[in-house]
């Protein structure tokens, strides 16, 4: 049974990660949640599938015009730096020092989400 859970939250999240959403917010609490996997594990985790679901996003988006190659490296090179001083830092917390602050990142990130859905209520 565990292996259909790895399976479908490892789909999830690439098709979410794919699509630019960010496949943690699936991967990650699926695997500390249902998996029982920590929060550690589950992040270093999340890295390492990110690293495949982030080049073939790039090359996908790449040929199909949306990026801009001669400026790439203004954003490549300090999300590569961020990523590793991140990573670090996720390394000294504590598990349940990472797990509240993944928590609020999830909740800012849902608020966020809900104050930018634009409805229309008239037809």
């Amino acid at each position: 049974m565990s292996f259909i859970i790895y399976l479908a939250a490892g789909f999830f999240s690439g098709l979410l990660g794919g699509m630019g959403m960010g496949g943690g917010t699936v991967l990650i609490p699926v695997l500390t949640v249902f998996t029982g996997v920590g929060q550690h594990v589950a992040q270093a985790t999340n890295l390492i599938a990110f690293l495949p679901m982030a080049a073939i996003s790039l090359s996908v988006h790449k040929k199909s015009g949306l990026i801009d190659g001669g400026h790439i490296g203004w954003v490549l090179i300090p999300a590569l730096l961020a990523s590793v001083l991140g990573s670090l830092a996720a390394a000294l917390l504590a598990g349940d020092v990472l797990r509240k602050l993944f928590g609020v990142f999830l909740i800012a990130l849902a608020i966020k989400g809900l104050f930018g859905l634009k409805i229309s209520l008239s037809k």
